[in-house]
C-alpha cells in the first residue's frame, strides 16, 4: 500500500510538472519551434526540462538591469535626436535598398545613419591588434573597450601595456567584459596590473550559482568595441586574443578574423553604445568628456555612410534578425555571406533559399571545421536544401573562420559580430555596423574572396554519398537548433 501511495504521489508530481511547465512555455509566447522543442523535452523528461527551461527558457535579465535600461533610454533617445544635421545622412544619397535597411535600422534602434567616416578594414590579429595600440598610444581623452573575451597572451597583452601607458599620461581608460567570456582573464595576472594602474574595469551579466534563476545565465555580451577620444572606432569579430595562443586545444587552427576601423562620426555611435553598456551594467553615467565628438569641421573625416546597429534581449530586441532577413529579401543580384556558426532558423532559412530560387547567387563561407560538435553536425543538417536551391557553399581550411560579413549586390554590407545563428538573433548583445558604400563593399567582398579561395567548395552529389550515419546526427543535432 505504501508503494502504490508513493507512487501516485510521484505520478501526480510528474503529471503536475508537465501541466505547470508547459503552460509557462505557452503563456511566454516564444517561438513555436523553440516553445515545441520546450514542451518535447518537458513531457519526456519533466524534471530535467523543468529545471532547464527555468534556467534557460526565457530572456530573463534581472529586475536591476531592465530598471537602469528603463532609467537611461530617454536620456540617450533625447541626445541622438540632436545630433547635429551636418553629421546626418540624407536618405536620398542612398539608393533604394539600402534606403529600406537604413530607415528600419532607425526604427527599430533610434540610432540614424551618420555621414562623414573614413573605414579601414583589417584581415589579420597582428595588424588589428598594432593599429589598436597605435591608436591608444596616441589617445589624449579616452580609450573604451569593450569585448566578449580578453584572453592574456601574446601581442594581446600589449593591448593592456598600451592603456597602462595611456592611464599614466592621464588619459581615461574604462574595459568592459563579458564575465563568461572573459573568465580566465579575470583570475589573470594582467587585469591585477591594469586596475592597480588606474584602469576602470566592469564585467557584465555576472553568474553565480544564487542567480541563475533570476538572471538567464547564457545571455552574454558578444560585442566587440574599442573607441579613442570618441573619434576613432573598431568593431567587427575580432576578440582581444593573439590566435597563435587562444584554444590551440581545439583541434581547429588559429580563429581568422576582420576588423574595421573607422575615423568620424561612426565612432561617436560605437561610444553611445559602450556608454549605454557601461551604465547599465555598473550603474555609473559617464561624464560628459566621455561622449566624444565635438563636432567640428575635422570630424568629418570621410564620405562613407554607416549606421550602428545594436541587437540583443534588452531594449534592441531583434532589429539585426530584422535587418537581415530586409537584406536579404531585398537582393537582387548577390548575397555573400561569412559565418563560423551557420543555423538559421525557419525564416532565415526560407529568405536565402528563395533569393537562390529567383536568380540571385548565394555563397555562404563557413569553417570546415568548428570548435563545437553540436554546432557543426547542426549546420550541416541545412546543406542538402541548399545545394539543392543552388547556393555555394564553401569550407574554408585554414582555420576557424570567425569574420562575420554578409554583402547584399556589391552595394550594402552588414559587419560586426553577430553570427548567422538563433544565438546571436535571439540571445547575445551584438554590434552590426551598416556600410552604405560600393567601395567598402567591393573592399570586403575581395576579402571574401580570399577565404573562398582557401575553401572547399561543396559538391552536391558529393554531399549525398555522405554515410547514413552522418546523415542521422546531422537530423538529431537539427532538433536542438531551436534551442542552441
Amino acid at each position: 500500500m505504501h508503494f502504490f501511495s508513493v507512487f501516485t504521489l510521484l505520478t501526480l508530481l510528474h503529471v503536475l510538472i508537465i501541466i505547470g511547465v508547459s503552460y509557462r512555455i505557452i503563456k511566454v509566447r516564444l517561438p513555436v519551434a523553440t516553445s515545441l522543442a520546450w514542451l518535447i523535452l518537458v513531457f519526456f523528461l519533466p524534471m530535467v526540462g523543468a529545471i532547464a527551461y527555468l534556467v534557460l527558457g526565457e530572456k530573463r535579465l534581472g529586475g536591476k538591469f531592465m530598471e537602469r535600461t528603463r532609467t537611461i533610454k530617454d536620456r540617450y533617445d533625447s541626445w541622438l535626436q540632436n545630433l547635429p544635421p551636418k553629421i546626418l545622412c540624407d536618405p536620398q544619397r542612398l539608393s533604394p535598398e539600402a534606403r529600406s535597411i537604413s530607415r528600419l535600422a532607425e526604427t527599430a534602434v533610434n540610432i540614424p545613419a551618420l555621414s562623414g567616416s573614413r573605414l579601414q578594414l583589417y584581415d589579420a590579429a597582428e595588424t588589428i591588434l598594432r593599429a589598436m595600440v597605435r591608436d591608444i598610444d596616441r589617445a589624449k581623452r579616452f580609450c573604451h573597450l569593450e569585448f566578449y573575451i580578453w584572453a592574456e597572451g601574446g601581442m594581446a597583452d600589449e593591448v593592456g601595456a598600451a592603456l597602462l601607458r595611456a592611464a599614466g599620461r592621464g588619459v581615461t581608460c574604462r574595459v568592459l567584459l563579458d564575465a563568461i567570456g572573459s573568465a580566465g582573464f579575470r583570475k589573470s595576472r594582467l587585469v591585477e596590473q591594469i586596475k592597480t594602474g588606474g584602469i576602470e574595469v566592469a564585467f557584465a551579466l555576472p553568474v553565480s550559482t544564487t542567480s541563475v534563476f533570476k538572471v538567464r545565465p547564457d545571455l552574454r555580451l558578444h560585442r566587440k568595441i574599442a573607441v579613442i577620444d570618441g573619434s576613432t572606432g573598431y568593431t567587427g569579430s575580432f576578440n582581444l586574443v593573439d590566435p597563435r595562443f587562444f584554444k590551440q586545444d581545439a583541434g581547429v587552427g588559429e580563429w581568422v578574423d576582420a576588423m574595421v576601423r573607422l575615423d568620424g562620426p561612426g565612432a561617436l555611435a560605437l561610444n553611445a553604445l559602450f556608454r549605454w553598456d557601461w551604465e547599465v551594467e555598473t550603474g555609473r553615467d559617464l561624464d560628459a568628456s566621455a561622449a566624444g565628438g565635438d563636432f567640428g569641421a575635422d570630424f568629418q573625416a570621410g564620405e562613407t555612410v554607416v549606421q550602428v546597429i545594436p541587437s540583443g534581449p534588452g531594449m534592441t530586441g531583434n532589429s539585426i534578425y530584422q535587418l537581415l532577413l530586409l537584406s536579404i529579401y531585398s537582393a537582387q543580384r548577390e548575397i555573400v555571406v561569412t559565418t563560423p556558426y551557420f543555423v538559421p532558423d525557419e525564416a532565415v532559412s526560407t529568405a536565402l533559399l528563395t533569393a537562390a530560387e529567383r536568380g540571385v547567387k548565394v555563397k555562404v563561407i563557413i569553417p570546415e571545421h568548428n570548435d563545437s560538435r553540436l554546432v557543426h553536425y547542426t549546420c550541416r543538417s541545412y546543406f542538402d536544401d541548399m545545394l539543392n536551391a543552388g547556393i555555394r557553399i564553401f569550407g574554408f581550411k585554414s582555420g576557424l573562420l570567425h569574420t562575420k560579413s554578409v554583402v547584399v549586390d556589391r552595394h550594402v554590407a552588414l559587419f560586426g559580430s553577430v553570427n548567422l545563428d538563433i544565438r546571436s538573433f535571439w540571445l547575445d548583445f551584438e554590434v552590426t555596423l551598416a556600410v552604405y558604400c560600393p567601395d567598402f563593399a567591393k573592399r570586403l567582398l575581395a576579402l571574401q574572396d580570399k577565404y573562398i579561395k582557401d575553401s572547399i567548395p561543396l559538391d552536391l552529389q558529393t554531399w549525398r554519398q555522405r554515410p547514413g550515419s552522418e546523415r542521422f546526427l546531422e537530423n538529431m543535432a537539427r532538433l536542438a537548433s531551436p534551442l542552441l
